[in-house]
C-alpha cells in the first residue's frame, strides 16, 4: 500500500518507518523544512534507539521518503496517518490546532477517496468534528479511523513492531478489513487487534495513560509514607510487584513522571470531566501528587544547603524526562534546574542524548558537559534525575575525589545507602531513610 504520514516527531517517524519496513511505500510529510532537510540528509531530528538504522534501510530500499509537499504525499496514498502534537492549552484542554491544520491540508490535497487514520491523542468526540470539517472543505469521499498510539519514548520502535495490542475505532467493516491487513505483520505473535467504536478508541488512549500515571503517583505516596515511618520503599515495591494482580510495571518510586503524554493527558481527562459537570477526583489527585513529589525533592536539596545555594556548583546527571530519549518536555529535572538557577547556583549537567535540547531550553544559563565525570569536578553536590544505565554502577572513589562536597540527591533510587555511606557520601533518596 501507499501511505502518507503527517508529522515527523517521535510518533510519525516511528509509524512511517515501521510501516515501510513491512513493505509499504511511505511518504512522511512535515511543514518544518529544517526537519525534512535533516531527514533527507540521513540525520534524525529525534533520538530513539534503533530508529536510525531502520530509517536508513528503508530509505535505501526506496520505501521511505520525506517531503514538505502535502499534495505530493497524499496524491497516491490510500491511507493518510495524522501524527502531530496535541499539547495542553493554558486552561488544560488539548490544543488541536496542528490536527485541524493537517485536516485542512488533507482536504485541499486529496484527489479522491482516502482513509484518514488519526494517531494524535484527541478528546472524545473530536472525530465527529473532523468529519464535519472535512465534509465542508472537500467533496471527495473519505473515512476516518481512530488508531491511538501506545509508544514509549526510548522503546518506541519495539512497541510499534511488537505491540501489546492495536486499537482501531472505525464505522465501516470494509475499512476495518484494510486496517487488519495493514497490521497483520505486527500481530503474528497472537496479540489482539481490538475493534471498537470511535469514541471508545479515543477514550482508550486517555484511560491507559491515566492508569499508568496513577500507579506512579500511588507508589510515590507510599514512598513518602516509608520515609516518615522508617520503611524501605524498594522492599515494599518488591512485595507489591509479586502480586500477580498488580505486577512490577510503573511502580518504581522517584521524583515523578514527565514527558509529552502522561501530564497533558491527565489534565485533558480532567478537563473532559469538567465539561460534563463531573468531578475527576482521582485524576486531579494523581496530578497533584506528581507536582508535590517534584516539589518535595527540590525542597530536600534546598533544605540541605539551608536554602542558600548561591555560588554552589551543583551537578545533574540526566535531564531528559526518561532514559533513552532526548525529550525534555515536562521533565522533573527542569523543575530542579529552575529552582537551583533561581537560587543562584551554578548548574553543570550531563545527559547522554539531550545536549541540543538542553541548549535550546537554557542557553548559557547552565553548563553542559560531554562526559559523566566532568560534571562532578569541584561540585558541591550531585543530583540524579534520570535513570540512564550508565549512572547505575559509577566509580564511587573517583566521584569522591572529584567532588568538593560529597552529597548525592538520588531521584531514581539507583544506589544503596550502605554503599554510599562506606564511601563517605551523604545520601538522600526516595522512600528510604537518608544517611
Amino acid at each position: 500500500m501507499k501511505i502518507a504520514v503527517i508529522g515527523t516527531g517521535h510518533v510519525g517517524l516511528v509509524v512511517g518507518t515501521g510501516l515501510a519496513d513491512t513493505g509499504h511505500y511511505v511518504t512522511c510529510v512535515d511543514l518544518d523544512e529544517e526537519k525534512i532537510a535533516c531527514l533527507q540528509s540521513g540525520q534524525l531530528p529525534v533520538y530513539e534507539p534503533g530508529l536510525e538504522e531502520l530509517v536508513a534501510r528503508n530509505v535505501e530500499e526506496e520505501r521511505l521518503k520525506f517531503t514538505t509537499e502535502f499534495s505530493q504525499a497524499i496524491r497516491d496514498a490510500l491511507l493518510v496517518f495524522i501524527c502531530v502534537g496535541t499539547p495542553s492549552t493554558p486552561r488544560g484542554d488539548a490544543d488541536l490546532s496542528q490536527v485541524y491544520d493537517a485536516i485542512d491540508r488533507i482536504a485541499e490535497a486529496m484527489p479522491g477517496y482516502r482513509i484518514i487514520v488519526n494517531k494524535s491523542t484527541c478528546p472524545v468526540g473530536t472525530t465527529e468534528a473532523f468529519k464535519l470539517r472535512l465534509s465542508q472543505k472537500t467533496k471527495q469521499p473519505f473515512d476516518v479511523v481512530v488508531n491511538p498510539e501506545f509508544l514509549r519514548q526510548g522503546a518506541a520502535v519495539d512497541d510499534f513492531m511488537r505491540p501489546d495490542r492495536i486499537i482501531v475505532g472505525c464505522e465501516d467493516v470494509r475499512v476495518e478489513e484494510i486496517m487488519k491487513e495493514l497490521y497483520a505483520p505486527f500481530l503474528r505473535t497472537g496479540k489482539p487487534l481490538l475493534l471498537m467504536s470511535i469514541r471508545s478508541a479515543e477514550m482508550s488512549k486517555y484511560a491507559v495513560n491515566a492508569m499508568l500515571a496513577a500507579r506512579i503517583s500511588l507508589m510515590n505516596e507510599f514512598a513518602n509514607l516509608c520515609e516518615a515511618y522508617g520503611a524501605d520503599i524498594n522492599e515494599v515495591r518488591e512485595g507489591v510487584a509479586a502480586d500477580s494482580r498488580i505486577g512490577p510495571s510503573y511502580i518504581f518510586p522517584g521524583i515523578g513522571f514527565g514527558g509529552s503524554c502522561l501530564p497533558k493527558d491527565l489534565v485533558a481527562c480532567s478537563h473532559l470531566a469538567e465539561e460534563k459537570g463531573l468531578k475527576a477526583h482521582i485524576l486531579d489527585a494523581v496530578t497533584a501528587v506528581n507536582v508535590n513529589q517534584q516539589a518535595r525533592f527540590v525542597e530536600t536539596i534546598l533544605a540541605y544547603y539551608g536554602h542558600r545555594v548561591a555560588g554552589k556548583r551543583i551537578a545533574l546527571w540526566g535531564v531528559s524526562f526518561k532514559p533513552k530519549t532526548d525529550d525534555l518536555r515536562e521533565g522533573p529535572a527542569l523543575r530542579v534546574i529552575d529552582a537551583l538557577l533561581e537560587g543562584g547556583a551554578e548548574v553543570v549537567v550531563y545527559d547522554p542524548a539531550a545536549d541540543a535540547n538542553i541548549h535550546k531550553q537554557y542557553g548559557d544559563r547552565v553548563r553542559v558537559v560531554t562526559k559523566t565525570y566532568l560534571a562532578l569536578e569541584q561540585a558541591d553536590g550531585l543530583v540524579i534525575t534520570t535513570e540512564w544505565n550508565e549512572f547505575r554502577r559509577p566509580d564511587y572513589e573517583r566521584m569522591a575525589s572529584l567532588m568538593r562536597e560529597k552529597v548525592i540527591f538520588d531521584g531514581r533510587n539507583l544506589y544503596t545507602a550502605k554503599t554510599l555511606r562506606e564511601h563517605g557520601f551523604r545520601y538522600f533518596s526516595i522512600g528510604r531513610v537518608s544517611v
